[in-house]
């Protein structure tokens, strides 16, 4: 199986101009992957919330909305699966979530269970965690999702023998990563997993280097270069 990790450029409160770089992807991906990931929160951008519940419950989509509905149909126009994260609205309840969507359908949904993706010094009832995990099978394989620190705070729960997905926004400068960064969640991700798939998103404000990784047994196997868009393929035996 095919998996494609695209470290595309998203725009905070931009869900038109993250669409079309969703879709940009998937064309260029077409008849090459069977599964193409995007970053933590992607859809919106993961600084689009101001922590007021008011504003930001206009920010955070449901599963049943227009832009989710347009993905779907994305996914049978070009012919693969996509994970992605996105803010969610269900009821009166946000949360950072994870959606993966296939053959038209969502195939998964999973909510962030560390609270990192928050001003939790600001924020109210409103703005939720996630409470289970758990994995999902697509094309007769097993896959984990864990959301940027979920793999840091609660690394036991997301122990899994198949692929780890790992979707995260992190904005550290290249210097940081290449110094040792990269290294850490390596070894970091095989507290949970042999083989992860980590996918982080370019952005300018602030400023995301992007870059992709597949680590395998606490080293890399592959990599994106930052500063890059493009899609990492990597085939999970």
């Amino acid at each position: 199986m095919n998996i494609g990790l695209a470290s595309y450029r998203c725009e905070n409160k931009n869900m038109e101009f993250n669409i079309s770089q969703i879709e940009r992807a998937m064309r260029e991906a077409q008849g090459k992957v069977d599964l193409l990931c995007f970053g933590e929160a992607f859809l919106q951008g993961f600084d689009s919330l101001c922590w007021d519940y008011e504003t930001d419950k206009n920010i955070a989509v449901s599963k049943d909305s227009e832009p989710m509905e347009r993905l779907r149909k994305m996914t049978l126009q070009y012919g693969m699966a996509i994970l992605f994260g996105y803010l969610e609205r269900d009821g009166e309840q946000l949360y950072s979530s994870c959606a993966v969507i296939a053959d038209g359908e969502i195939l998964h949904n999973y909510r962030r269970i560390s609270r990192g993706w928050k001003e939790f010094d600001q924020t109210d009832d409103h703005y939720c965690e996630g409470r289970s995990t758990g994995e999902f099978r697509l094309q007769g394989k097993d896959f984990m999702i864990a959301l940027c620190g979920d793999l840091w705070d609660y690394p036991e729960r997301f122990r899994t023998a198949h692929t780890l997905l790992w979707p995260v926004y992190v904005n550290y400068p290249t210097e940081e990563w290449e110094n040792g960064a990269i290294g850490e969640y390596a070894a970091q991700a095989l507290l949970a997993a042999r083989e992860t798939l980590l996918i982080n998103p370019l952005d300018n404000d602030p400023v995301s280097h992007g870059g992709s990784f597949c680590f395998r047994n606490g080293a890399v196997a592959a990599q994106l270069p930052f500063d890059t868009e493009g899609v990492l393929m990597v085939t999970v035996e």
